[in-house]
């Protein structure tokens, strides 16, 4: 009977981590629900037919971006630069859902959303460093900031196909959002499966910056946010 209670006693410690693993995804002041909210955009992305995708794409995107800086309490700063370019964004989002002819509106737009998609990585960094812990939220935030990396460069491909005459990806056309998606994670990755390739500037030169941003963000910012002097601080004092 006393193993029986200590059993049952010790059960619920064991399963304590997981359990806030768990809540993370469902928590708004917590990375997996960013980091899930960036799984939901990429489901929509390659599974929504192009005509309809990109408005759907860019409203999930907006509420991405929008909680990724409330989670990483990005400054006032960025805070109001950021809800201006998202409350345009949104009417733009919003109007595109009536508009049928892709072309220099829509170019904007993806424009647009990758600048707002260049300052969440950032943010999340930087909240980061200053977190005190070294935790499940620590693990998640780095996998959201390199996944909205892998966005970002995502949505610059699509907006460079809208905006340029020649095709982006030479005599495979433009490619779909499914396309740009794939194409931007295999190259920050370095795989390079070569079926996919950029038929000129400044698609190339974009890919060589993803190439080297996606190799620099493992080996310095994770290495940076782990040896922050206040990550270590806190790890020595117990708090």
């Amino acid at each position: 009977m006393q193993d029986f209670t200590d059993d049952v006693a010790t059960t619920p410690s064991r399963q304590r981590p997981w359990r806030r693993l768990a809540g993370s995804f469902v928590s708004a002041d917590s990375y997996g629900l960013v980091l899930l909210l960036v799984m939901v955009t990429y489901v929509v992305s390659v599974s929504v037919q192009k005509t309809v995708a990109a408005p759907i794409v860019l409203t999930v995107q907006l509420a991405t971006v929008w909680l990724t800086l409330r989670t990483s309490r990005a400054r006032p700063a960025t805070r109001l630069v950021a809800d201006i370019g998202l409350a345009v964004a949104a009417v733009a989002a919003v109007l595109s859902f009536f508009e049928h002819s892709p072309g220099a509106q829509l170019g904007g737009l993806f424009a647009l959303i990758c600048l707002l998609y260049l300052i969440a990585p950032f943010s999340i960094v930087r909240h980061l460093m200053i977190r005190r812990d070294i935790d499940f939220e620590t693990l998640l935030g780095a996998i959201a900031a390199y996944a909205l990396i892998g966005m970002f460069f995502a949505f610059a491909y699509q907006a460079i196909a809208q905006l340029q005459s020649q095709p982006f990806f030479g005599t495979s056309g433009n490619g779909s959002l499914s396309n740009d998606l794939f194409f931007s994670f295999i190259t920050m990755t370095t795989v390079g499966y070569g079926d996919l390739v950029p038929a000129g500037n400044p698609g190339q030169t974009l890919a060589v910056l993803e190439a080297l941003t996606g190799q620099l963000f493992l080996v310095v910012a994770i290495g940076k946010i782990i040896s922050s002097p206040l990550v270590r601080r806190g790890g020595r004092s117990g708090s």
